[in-house]
């Protein structure tokens, strides 16, 4: 059983007001992610990310399609109680504090007082919240008010966990601790589903993503699959080179370009026609030492740039000649 899973799903919002036209937030979302798994749901801002959520959430209904959570309809009521969520701006009431806004919620899922004051104080050390604990929330940054989010997303050690942009407001140091948070959640055999437009934080997390761009899933897959996509060469660094041999390997066209890191220290880029082994090989025979061997590959960035390029170009031909939808 999948722990989430979409079907075509899709969203309409009515825009304008004498000739309102359907503006299609997402379009035909199909997706299915196993439990246990950290799953990346990336894409640019208005890509429809925000609007998955919601609409697995049921803070907004579908013009058609369906999802499933743990196997059951999103609006199931047992589903909810398994389920945890951080909206992407969560907004609390800011008189009360961190530990006075957690303690009600634990008290929704049914915590009594004791396990309600175990649980609060854990989950406040566990994302980093300590003395400030007692201050009202008014006087959080907005990278504290960030970890609470997280902190009540969690409250009832869900089966499954929705972050819509957890990195948000965090500074290096945070955005460390909730990727290791992310990681622990997940070996506790928890599902986290969570969306981002920063790429990094999928490389660090991820074992498959999905990409969205203009509300259609541009591609989806196994990290490791996407990464391994394209090799574009290698990156040999080395130390101790000389300049009349790196000279002539450039003439030679076994080097693409070198880029000097200090104290006769070079990365160069080598074409994969080249093998490395042989090019290394001259060079210490020449008395350069070797520092490092590494395939450069395709980014998840490029892949993303690469892949919403297609969407859009596609999308753009679709609509030639189209007139605009209209309710009327």
């Amino acid at each position: 059983m999948d722990a989430i899973r979409t079907e075509a799903l899709t969203k309409h919002y009515p825009v304008g007001f004498w000739r309102p036209r359907a503006y299609v937030a997402l379009d035909g979302l199909t997706l299915d992610v196993g439990q246990g798994e950290v799953f990346g749901f990336l894409g640019p801002n208005g890509a429809g990310k925000t609007t998955t959520l919601k609409l697995l959430m049921q803070l907004t209904f579908p013009t058609s399609g369906r999802a499933e959570i743990l196997g059951r309809p999103v609006g199931d009521v047992s589903v909810k109680r398994r389920t945890g969520y951080l909206p992407e701006n969560p907004y609390f009431y800011d008189y009360l504090s961190a530990e006075e806004l957690l303690h009600y919620f634990a008290s929704l899922f049914g915590y009594g007082a004791a396990d309600r004051r175990r649980r609060v104080s854990d989950l406040l050390d566990e994302v980093g919240i300590g003395a400030e604990r007692r201050l009202q929330l008014r006087k959080f940054s907005k990278g504290m008010l960030q970890r609470v989010g997280i902190a009540q997303a969690i409250i009832n050690d869900p089966e499954v966990v929705f972050f819509d942009e957890p990195m948000s407001g965090l500074d290096p140091m945070g955005r460390r601790e909730i990727r290791e948070l992310i990681l622990r959640l997940r070996d506790r055999g928890c599902t986290v589903f969570f969306s981002s437009h920063v790429l990094s934080d999928a490389e660090a997390l991820c074992s498959r993503v999905a990409i969205v761009a203009s509300g259609r899933l541009a591609a989806t897959g196994e990290l490791s699959e996407i990464l391994a996509f394209k090799a574009l060469g290698w990156e040999v660094v080395m130390g101790g080179l000389d300049d009349a041999v790196l000279e002539s390997a450039t003439a030679s066209g076994h080097i693409d370009r070198a880029t000097a890191l200090g104290g006769r220290r070079y990365a160069l880029h080598v074409p994969l026609s080249v093998a490395p082994d042989r090019l290394v090989a001259e060079f210490v025979s020449q008395g350069a030492e070797l520092v490092s061997v590494n395939p450069v590959r395709e980014t998840l960035e490029e892949f993303y740039m690469r892949k919403i390029g297609a969407v859009s170009r596609d999308r753009g031909l679709a609509d030639v000649g189209k007139a605009p939808a209209s309710s009327e």
